[in-house]
């Protein structure tokens, strides 16, 4: 059995591909796991296990909602069920059915979500889920997990198979740099931290981790030291990381590709409210709908793109 081959660091690599990879991977490593697809494997990179290992996935066409219902029946057999689709319907139109047969009898279910965020393009506003960090982690007892790049999403897909509990985890679409090393295990509720500073903190989440290390090479150039910090495990979130980032900088700046209502920031807001207040700013989308548009485009139109982010650090280290 040939060994998960991960990407070199600054390669650009959508994590869509990262997911058919592992799971053809995992398709020779564990037996226990199943894939159940709404007719989307080419959407969400998918498409290699069904080509594969076409015994191991299951088609539910587009019926999302009785696939979620299943799969809670199937992980009362000890199979555990990967649901994929696209995020705007395994989160929203399917909701109900993942908080009721899934989440509140806590079954052992991961559901991976492409489609998230501007990252998805042209695909438009009904296409571009901008709540499901806000929508999913609101709901008691389910992990959610948004990773930086194609090598972490492929590590933290290892990881939740192991983790016993209902997972939501984000796929990204468009193609987005390496920043994270092949050799680093995941580890659910603990963040990592990326780039030592000691003015500020960027704590970023899914596409919006590269774009921090970019902000904090452009802060570097004007002598601000920023830390930057790849929150991937948004629920549960590392506490110690971020106390400690609010006592020894000067404030955090929190970045990800969501709005900015209930996603990261407000998970990190929640978190220090409670055991050390910071200040703090917030680069997300301003509480309106995607549009359509390429990937490299809409950061800049929604004010989420690396400039955004050394300019809300700026403003809170000179504020």
């Amino acid at each position: 059995m040939a060994d998960l081959q991960f990407w070199p660091i600054g390669a650009d690599v959508s994590v869509r591909d990262a997911f058919g990879r592992v799971l053809v991977h995992m398709a020779n490593v564990r037996k226990d796991w199943v894939l159940l697809d709404a007719d989307v494997a080419g959407g969400t990179g998918a498409k290699p296990l069904v080509g594969a290992y076409p015994d191991r996935v299951v088609q539910f066409g587009i019926a999302e909602q009785n696939m979620m219902a299943a799969a809670g029946g199937m992980a009362d057999t000890g199979l555990i069920p990967v649901v994929s689709t696209f995020a705007a319907f395994g989160c929203m139109r399917a909701h109900e059915q993942f908080r009721t047969a899934i989440a509140y009898p806590n079954r052992n279910v991961k559901l991976c979500c492409s489609h998230i965020g501007l990252d998805v393009g042209p695909d438009g506003a009904t296409a571009q889920m901008l709540e499901d960090l806000a929508t999913m982690r609101a709901i008691p007892g389910v992990t959610v997990i948004s990773p930086a790049d194609a090598n972490e999403f492929m590590q933290a897909f290892q990881a939740i198979l192991e983790h016993e509990g209902p997972v939501y985890m984000r796929i990204g679409r468009s193609p987005t740099p390496v920043v994270t090393e092949a050799d680093a295990p995941f580890k659910i509720g603990k963040a990592k931290r990326l780039r030592e500073g000691t003015d500020v903190t960027l704590v970023g989440t899914g596409v919006a981790v590269a774009r921090a290390l970019k902000a904090a090479d452009m802060l570097a150039g004007e002598g601000i030291s920023a830390r930057v910090v790849n929150m991937a495990s948004i629920k549960p979130i590392d506490a110690d990381e971020l106390v400690a980032a609010a006592t020894e900088t000067g404030g955090i700046v929190t970045a990800e590709d969501h709005n900015v209502f209930g996603g990261l920031g407000s998970a990190v807001a929640e978190c220090l409210a409670e055991r050390h207040p910071a200040r703090m700013r917030f680069v997300a989308v301003r509480d309106r709908f995607g549009k359509s548009g390429e990937h490299t485009n809409l950061p800049a139109a929604f004010g989420i793109a690396v400039e955004d982010i050394a300019a809300a650090a700026r403003a809170l280290v000179k504020g």
